[in-house]
């Protein structure tokens, strides 16, 4: 699934490792980078990406 992610994490004032993300979302550094590389993920997984990020997963998942 394309997205931006890598992007969003690296931009706006949050500086985010890929650890970091993934502390913050309670999953593991492999499941951002699986995410980041265009691997699908689970509907849940888009809102909550969504919602730390504050943004409609629609204009994070492509």
């Amino acid at each position: 699934m394309k997205n931006n992610l890598k992007f969003l994490r690296r931009s706006q004032g949050f500086n985010l490792t890929q650890q970091q993300l993934a502390d913050e979302l309670k999953v593991s550094r492999h499941t951002i980078i699986s995410i980041e590389n265009g691997s699908n993920t689970t509907g849940e997984m888009v809102i909550k990406i969504g919602h730390f990020f504050n943004k409609d997963p629609r204009d994070i998942f492509l």
